[in-house]
């Protein structure tokens, strides 16, 4: 497919670095594209689907406008009130600062083709800023930020909400769509948005069994082992946070060397005798990295089972 360069609209908020001022009515409000057109003009798409960035406000420290933000992507068009549905996309990279949301902007555009409304979140990682718990609350931040960002944008439906993610994004979505079931005092309570539906591409959804296997990773993002702190594992692990009333969706790659499939299995696996609607699905020649990747076989295969699901799922 012929690939060109899109510039992208922007925008920032200009808010403090805790919790805004004001009601959750207020509107979020788009300014200067800045660094942001100059961050989207780097990367190849297929389309010149617009977006709009928002800076959202912190929960822990102060704001880095370079890592807190959505990005907003809408079809293009005009769209009645309440009529697109959301996807929130959560890129992966370990948990690190290496990789970051801009990696999902063909896959936020391709989505957005088919007529849905897709925020792309990026969040401080471990190397910059982030780890344990701040990762954690910039998501839930991020996440509760959506009504501001509906208040501008009114064709978006925030009663009918996918959450997707790669990777270590994979389990951040588990985690956001169980947001409701935490205590008061932990990480990510009361959130503002309960998504209809999660998928997870290639996420750890055992997180207990995956530091067993090895993976430093999420050792290195929770702060130590399960031993050590059994209580963040038990805040954050997919595997010991499911709710029976949200559908779920777990995938990875038959070739994935990184993430093994096992985990998602243990997964869909318990979610399905706690009485949840849980699916796996074995990606037949997929590595870890193919099932995002636009350019692959894959990929299409993963829009299909989002946009069904974005689709399928509205709340009555």
């Amino acid at each position: 497919m012929r690939q060109i360069l899109a510039a992208v609209t922007a925008t920032a908020l200009l808010l403090t670095a805790s919790c805004s001022s004001g009601s959750d009515d207020d509107a979020a409000v788009a300014a200067d594209p800045g660094k942001a057109a100059a961050d989207f003009d780097k990367v190849k798409a297929s389309t010149n689907v617009d977006a709009t960035r928002y800076l959202y406000p912190t929960t822990t420290g102060g704001r880095d406008d370079d890592q807190n933000w959505g990005d907003l992507f809408l079809p293009p068009g005009e769209h009645e009130e309440d009529s697109v549905p959301l996807v929130i996309l959560i890129h992966g990279g370990a948990w690190k600062s290496e990789i970051g949301a801009d990696v999902f902007v063909t896959f936020a555009r391709r989505l957005a083709e088919r007529g849905l409304a897709v925020y792309n979140v990026e969040y401080r990682r471990v190397g910059a800023g982030g780890g344990w718990p701040t990762t954690f609350a910039d998501v839930a931040a991020a996440i509760d930020f959506i009504p501001k960002v509906d208040a501008a944008n009114p064709e978006i439906d925030t009663d009918n909400v996918v959450v997707a993610g790669h990777s270590a994004g994979g389990q951040l979505a588990m985690w956001v769509g169980t947001r409701h079931k935490l205590d008061d005092d932990e990480v990510g309570s009361h959130p503002a948005i309960r998504p209809n539906h999660v998928i997870s591409l290639a996420g750890p959804l055992d997180m207990r069994e995956a530091v067993e296997r090895g993976d430093d990773n999420i050792v290195g993002v929770l702060g130590g082992t399960p031993t050590k702190y059994p209580q963040r594992y038990e805040q954050v692990d997919p595997i010991q946070n499911i709710d029976p009333e949200i559908p779920t969706v777990a995938m990875n790659g038959d070739k994935d060397r990184i993430v093994p499939a096992v985990l998602g299995e243990n997964y869909v696996r318990a979610a399905k005798k706690a009485g949840a609607p849980s699916t796996f699905v074995m990606v037949p020649g997929g590595t870890h990295t193919s099932i995002v990747d636009s350019r692959s076989d894959q990929f299409i295969g993963v829009l299909e089972i989002i946009s069904r699901a974005a689709y399928s799922d509205r709340r009555a």
